[in-house]
């Protein structure tokens, strides 16, 4: 079975067929999936799925791109939902200079609230970093990130900024975007990271992998990943399928 450790199955792109494909995740091989907020609404709707699927856990947070709208309040209301138990951790939040808004003192802020919010409820991070390496690596030092532990979602950095988050001991989230062929970047740092700090995501219904790319994404592309990893790796699919969920179940700290 299949740990997707990222998804967004709140998104409206799943609107017209949500319970019916969440249905097939078990027999398509998938065990378990973890629903990512990227804003207070999604957070909301992130909470109401983990209700209604004994196999959905979730993460409650704001994605840097959305911080702009944040309020104190905001994080007295993501403080009461990390409080249930299928809760799992904070995020999805970091920095992000892709679109460079809203300004980055901003995202700065925020960020580091949702990391404190974090240690206080101790709870791991979902980080999201785009084109923003240093400063998220610096901030994340400044706030002794390696206290709260996490993962770095969609990790497209290279193996020597990959080394510093692993001095942190953090997880790496790794998807779809591993089997493009223009992807050398990414498969060199993921020659170079442990098996036992990788995770896989797809962050559907973003980054389809190969053959579906373009496509809309869902949790059961994921076997496409895994074969690329096993690859890599030089291991056989099955194991790779096994160590990654294990690794997944250690970095939301599911105790069965």
């Amino acid at each position: 079975m299949i740990f997707d450790t990222h998804a967004h199955y709140d998104d409206e792109a799943f609107d017209e067929d949500r319970e019916a494909l969440l249905n097939r995740m078990q027999a398509g091989g998938i065990g378990r999936i973890v629903n990512i907020g990227a804003n207070m609404r999604t957070s909301e709707m992130t909470v109401e799925l983990t209700k209604r699927y004994d196999f959905i856990y979730g993460a409650v947070g704001v994605h840097p791109n959305d911080v702009g709208e944040m309020k104190e309040e905001d994080l007295q209301r993501l403080c009461q939902w990390a409080g249930l138990e299928r809760i799992v951790a904070i995020g999805e939040i970091g920095l992000d200079y892709h679109y460079d808004e809203p300004e980055r003192a901003i995202q700065f802020q925020w960020f580091e609230a949702q990391m404190e919010l974090a240690r206080q409820v101790q709870l791991p991070i979902v980080v999201h970093s785009r084109d923003a390496a240093k400063d998220t690596i610096d901030l994340m030092k400044a706030c002794h990130a390696e206290e709260i532990g996490g993962v770095v979602h969609c990790y497209s950095y290279t193996k020597e900024l990959a080394r510093e988050f692993l001095n942190m001991d953090y997880y790496f989230g790794v998807g779809g975007v591993l089997t493009f062929p223009n992807a050398k970047k990414l498969k060199e740092a993921v020659a170079y990271i442990p098996l036992e700090k990788i995770v896989l995501e797809t962050d559907c219904p973003y980054l389809a992998p190969v053959p579906n790319r373009g496509k809309r994404n869902s949790s059961l592309n994921l076997p496409y990943v895994a074969e690329v990893l096993a690859e890599i790796k030089g291991l056989p699919v099955e194991e790779i399928e096994a160590v990654t969920f294990e690794n997944g179940k250690r970095l939301y700290r599911m105790r069965e």
